[in-house]
């Protein structure tokens, strides 16, 4: 039976673009993890899917994750089958424009194979102590290097 870990995630970005943070919280059991970095000049949802990037690499082995975020681009693209329709047109959107990120897409699906991974949106800015944790970490790496 595979390890349920429950992964949180949120991007920021001062500016869209301007430097950025990202962070994730994750937690297995009793474990409490949270890890957080910082981008030079990127945009917001370049952040949004760094942070589920560098949560799930954190993982060692197949994992049943639920993972958390406010970012509507971020699930959707799992649950509303963007995903598999940007890889069966060759990562080209419905507009027939290159998918925008599309080199942290490809990161992203790398590791979501990986594991049994449930994407859940949650509301951000709001009660949700996981989502605030990893949205105060992501803007605390932005004033930390600017």
């Amino acid at each position: 039976m595979r390890q349920t870990v429950e992964i949180y995630t949120d991007g920021a970005c001062s500016g869209n673009p301007g430097p950025g943070g990202w962070a994730a919280c994750l937690m297995f059991g009793p474990h409490y993890k949270e890890i957080s970095g910082f981008v030079k000049n990127t945009t917001n949802q370049r952040m949004e899917l760094m942070a589920a990037i560098r949560g799930l690499e954190q993982l060692k082995r197949k994992c049943r994750v639920r993972l958390y975020s406010d970012s509507a681009y971020l699930i959707n693209a799992f649950t509303r089958g963007w995903i598999e329709n940007w890889q069966k047109n060759g990562w080209v959107n419905a507009r027939r424009q290159p998918v925008a990120n599309d080199d942290l897409w490809r990161q992203l699906v790398q590791l979501a194979e990986k594991h049994e991974i449930e994407w859940i949106k949650v509301k951000g800015h709001s009660d949700n102590e996981y989502n605030n944790r990893c949205d105060a970490l992501a803007r605390s790496e932005i004033e930390r290097h600017t």
